[in-house]
Parts: C-alpha cells; structure tokens; sequence
C-alpha cells in the first residue's frame, strides 16, 4: 500500500472528480459513509452523544456529512463550526444544508474569541477542523479550542488527519490527541513516528473508492507493508524440494554470558525456513548449543568465549552475524576480516552494528545488498543522531542509497529503507515484543531467509512481516506483558500459517 504526501493525495481526489467521473460533493459522501461505519463498528451504544467540530474546509464538510448520517443511525450529534474564515467550502455548505431539520442535528457557530464550550464526560468528540492540507501552525483562540478539547476527558476521535498534524513534515503548532483516526484510502506518513503517537492514537484505513488508474500510477518512495505484500513475497514450497533447496546459514553469534542471543537466533533461523543452520561460537557455547538447538550443527571457536576466527564460509548460502557477539579486540578483528570475506550480502545486528559504530571507515566494505538492522540507539552509533523523526527517516534512506544495503530499523512500525531509496513501515508487531532478545528472533529469521535465496529486500520485508506478525498472534495468547522472545519462535508457524491460507 502506497503512503502519499498531501498534495499527491489532493491531486487523487482531482483525478477521480475528473476521470470516473464523479461529483466532489458525492466523494465526499464516501469519505463520510466509510467513516460513520468504521464510527459505528468502533462504538456500537448509540446512547452516547456525539459532538463534531467542523471547520470551513472540506474536512468540515466530512464532518458535518458524517453528523447527518450518525443521526440516521440512532445517535445524538450535536455539530459545531468553527467559523476559521469567512471563506467556506461550497460542499461544506451543502452539507450543512443537508443537516436534518427542526434542530434535529443542532449547528452551533463558534467564532473566535467565544467561550469554549462544555461537553459531557460521555460524548465522543469529533474532530474534523482542520485537514491534511494545513500548511501553517495552529496557534491563537483555534489551539486553544483543540488544547481545550485535548484536556477533556471524553474519548476523542479524527476524521482522516488530526488537526493540526502535518503529515509530511514535523508538526509545530497545537495538534488535537484523538484516541482513534481513520484515514482516508492510505495512511498518512506522519502516522508511523513515535512523536505523532498521541495525535493519531489507533489509527485505521478505509477506501473511498478514490481512482484506481491514479493510485497505480503514482510515484512514492513510501509504502505500507501490509499482510497483502507480504503474502506476495511469500513462495510456496513443492513436492521434491529437500534441505539443499531452502539453503544452508551461517550464524556467527554469541558469547561468554550472551549465548541465549545464538540460540534464539538460531532458532528462528530454522522456523523461519532455513534447510541447514550452522552456529559459529566460542567454545563455552559448545554444550549448550548442542543441547538446545538440536537441529543446528556447531561449528567452535578457537577462542574460549568470544568470537575470535572466520570459518571456511564456502558452504554457505546466507550469513548472519552479531547477536550476543561482544566487542572485544579479536572480536573486532574477525568480524572485519568477515565483512571482506563474505562474498554475498549478509544479516548484520547487534554487537556487529555496534562495532561498526565505532569504526565507520569499515562501512563501505560491507557487501552491497546486505541488511543491517539497527534499533534507534544504535542506528545513531552508526550515523549519528537526528532532530525528529522525519530527518532520521531521510538519514535513513540517504545511507542505504549511499552505500547499497538494507537498513531495518525497528521500531513499533519497523521501517526497510532499500538501496533503491524505497522505504517500507511494518503493519504488525506490538510493545509486548519490546523484551531482550526479540531483535535475534529477527536476524535469525532474516538469515534464513535469505539462505533460501529470497532476494535481500524480499527476505527482509518478508521477515519483519512474520516477525511482528508471530507476536502479534502471541500476544493474544499471552497479553502483551506476558511475551518473551522465544514466544515469537513458538508462534512463527502460527504466522507462516496465516499468510499461506489465501495462496
């Protein structure tokens, strides 16, 4: 699924006025239809009141749209315009005449400087003030009604944008804190940032129908990754395939007091798919390799507890390195002579980002096409920090275009940046996930991935997908509080499972 600045977004809607053809005033009865039934399916007791507030744009004439149809669904709805401009939209003017009669939807006017009003605890609060298009701060008597509102303790809702959220650069001024938004036919960019967290709240996505012609030939650098691209990526596996079809990885991982990293590494490796899954490791991790990860071969260190030698790598077709590896100087030195050796793109985590971190010159020599996958700490080891979101986000892309790798970042929505200068934010996963050793369950999985030859961007996006997906479903089992990373393990097949059923 596309994601779309706001004037892309604003030209769809022109397009599909133009080429379907349809009205702007019946667009924008969609937008309100799939909004009252997202509204409806959210919070079914009609018993509570609704209040909206509109503004003098087409977001106030969804607003206002979707009063009347509440009303005709059974709920109490109050409407309320916030009189911005003496400039109103003319579908918002429509809609306001369509408002049923006799005060049945009671339109009260705002003007600036008016007493705020006083809404009751139980009613839900809609907000439909301000759109996508806001290109200025919100500020004066308008950020003190969405202050005002934010303070009340009544559930909040958006429809399609917080106002005063912008959804291409950070935002500046006042923005409303819904606890829910529905966006209209894609997310919005602004949406997978953890500082826009309590702006957007729980967001969701419904179609309005916007023209399909348009959408497919759109260009953006941004994308949701969503269940439907992930089961794409996904193959299906044939009647004579055998271990030496799905590949052979290599883990170089763990240490003396870290070798729980190796072997939840590993086994996601061999959930994830992988026909033959090798653990380089320091002699301490022997026994405890062989007792845990029965189906993995060991492959010994010289040293006694730290990585310290490169094996023969001939006989691999996928390498992951650095979950539990430490930083130690022979450490050091051997993941060097590793990056040189590797011939092939490789999964790099963990205590080998955190080398490179400390040695930048070494990132030009890793192959091109491999995938490093960084929480945010250690993404700014290695690039330095950034002063929001949006600007770590281009970072991000910028050194993965630079020098020809995949760059995860993980986070609640884990971003892939591409060597292409595509960039994908992750549908699934949850904060139950957020526990020590989650982040080697992903390099594991990755790594057998790629050992069955998906390609470096299929085998990343597919494993982020499954990954999140696996807690996702172990969450629900579980509770959120109650996840450690070895559930992500146990319920990977659960994950595999889910995606294959619709092939």
């Amino acid at each position: 699924m596309k994601i779309l600045s706001a004037p892309q977004i604003r030209a769809l809607d022109a397009y599909t006025i133009e080429n379907e053809p349809v009205s702007s005033i019946k667009l924008m009865e969609r937008a309100a239809l799939a909004f009252t039934q997202w509204f409806t399916e959210l919070f079914p007791g009609v018993q509570r009141p609704v209040h909206i507030f509109c503004g003098v744009g087409n977001n106030g004439g969804d607003g206002l749209a979707v009063a009347r149809l509440l009303h005709h669904h059974g709920y109490e709805v109050s409407a309320y315009l916030c009189q911005i401009s003496e400039h109103t939209s003319e579908d918002l003017r429509a809609n306001l005449e369509r408002l049923p009669g006799f005060g049945a939807v009671p339109a009260h006017g705002i003007a600036k400087g008016a007493p705020l009003p006083v809404l009751p605890e139980e009613a839900v609060v809609i907000d439909a003030i301000f759109g996508s298009g806001l290109n200025r701060p919100v500020a004066g008597y308008w950020g003190e009604l969405i202050e005002h509102l934010n303070a009340l303790p009544n559930t909040r809702v958006s429809i399609d944008v917080p106002s005063g959220l912008f959804i291409d650069a950070p935002s500046t001024g006042i923005v409303f804190q819904a606890g829910h938004t529905l966006s209209f036919e894609l997310p919005k960019l602004a949406f997978f940032f953890p500082e826009n967290q309590l702006s957007a709240g729980e967001w969701a996505v419904r179609s309005i129908g916007l023209h399909p012609d348009a959408l497919a030939k759109v260009q953006t650098p941004f994308y949701y990754l969503d269940e439907a691209m992930a089961r794409r990526l996904l193959r299906k596996r044939h009647k004579y395939d055998h271990k030496g079809t799905f590949g052979h990885a290599l883990l170089v991982m763990g240490s003396y007091g870290k070798v729980g990293a190796a072997i939840l590494a590993s086994r996601g490796c061999l959930r994830a798919g992988a026909g033959l899954v090798t653990v380089h490791a320091p002699r301490c991790a022997y026994e405890i390799l062989q007792i845990s990860v029965p189906e993995a071969m060991a492959s010994i260190d010289r040293h006694q507890y730290y990585f310290s030698e490169v094996p023969e790598l001939g006989a691999y077709s996928a390498i992951g390195v650095g979950c539990g590896l430490d930083k130690k100087k022979s450490s050091r030195e051997a993941l060097l002579e590793l990056i040189q050796a590797a011939g092939k793109p490789m999964v790099i985590d963990a205590d080998a980002i955190n080398i490179l971190g400390k040695h930048h010159e070494w990132l030009g020599l890793i192959p091109k096409g491999s995938i490093l996958t960084p929480h945010p700490k250690e993404f700014e080891r290695l690039f330095g920090p950034s002063a929001n979101s949006f600007e770590r986000n281009a970072l991000q892309r910028e050194k993965a275009m630079e020098l020809g790798i995949h760059i995860v970042l993980k986070g609640a929505h884990t971003c892939i940046a591409a060597p292409g200068g595509d960039c994908y934010f992750n549908a699934t996963g949850n904060p139950g996930m957020a526990t020590g050793g989650s982040g080697d369950v992903l390099t594991g999985i990755i790594t057998g991935l790629l050992a069955q030859h998906y390609p470096p961007l299929d085998a990343a996006l597919l494993g982020v997908y499954v990954h999140g997906l696996a807690g996702d479903i172990a969450a629900a089992e579980l509770e959120h509080e109650s996840l450690v990373a070895g559930d992500l393990v146990r319920f990977l097949g659960k994950a595999f499972h889910q995606l294959r059923l619709k092939l």
